[in-house]
């Protein structure tokens, strides 16, 4: 397959990373009311972020994450917070990108407990960045740009704070089960492209 295609078949893939954590979010969350007219929710859509990030690298995984800012934008509690989202879901999908292709270099594995290992940590350095991220941004944004009262704020960020590491677990879990469940098969349909180094140590 030469460069064009690849880049043609990872941008489809994104498209279908980004559409699943739309409806993960959007139709799978569970959203938690909070005084001023916020809300914060339990929710499985970074799962796909990170999942894009170790299947396709850490922009594309990035960019699969901006399926959550469309949710936002059309959710009317979520719309103000929605560039906020997009920043924090293209870090996720760097930081677990950066750790699985450039540390890690899974992909150029063949080592099943390695590649497992990886994809553990990986998700789990991605996810880490966004509880604490998530909360800290999220009361800088609401207050100093949306000129939130701090009071408001500060109870957002406690809550946003509990959530975020629930499903930052959930996620971890679940990205660990789905992505090396469907490595093997991309694999041998030549949609994952392993090119083996040394054996690691």
């Amino acid at each position: 397959m030469n460069r064009q295609n690849t880049t043609i078949l990872k941008l489809a893939e994104t498209a279908i990373l980004a559409a699943l954590c739309y409806v993960a979010f959007t139709f799978l969350q569970i959203k938690i009311p909070v005084p001023g007219g916020d809300a914060t929710s339990i929710h499985i859509g970074n799962a796909f972020c990170v999942l894009g990030a170790l299947l396709l690298g850490g922009w594309y995984g990035g960019l699969a994450g901006a399926g959550m800012t469309i949710a936002d934008v059309m959710d009317p509690v979520y719309i103000t917070v929605a560039p906020k989202t997009f920043v924090l879901k293209l870090c996720i999908g760097l930081i677990t990108g950066l750790v699985a292709h450039k540390i890690a270099k899974i992909n150029e594995s063949t080592d099943r407990k390695y590649v497992f290992k990886w994809s553990i940590l990986a998700s789990a350095a991605g996810l880490a960045f966004n509880v604490i991220a998530d909360p800290v941004v999220g009361y800088l944004y609401k207050q100093f740009i949306l000129g939130q009262p701090q009071q408001m704020a500060e109870v957002l960020a406690k809550m946003s704070a509990l959530t975020t590491l629930f499903n930052a677990v959930v996620s971890v879990v679940l990205v660990g089960f789905l992505y090396n469940a469907v490595r093997p098969a991309l694999i041998k349909m030549q949609v994952l492209v392993i090119k083996p180094r040394e054996a690691h140590m």
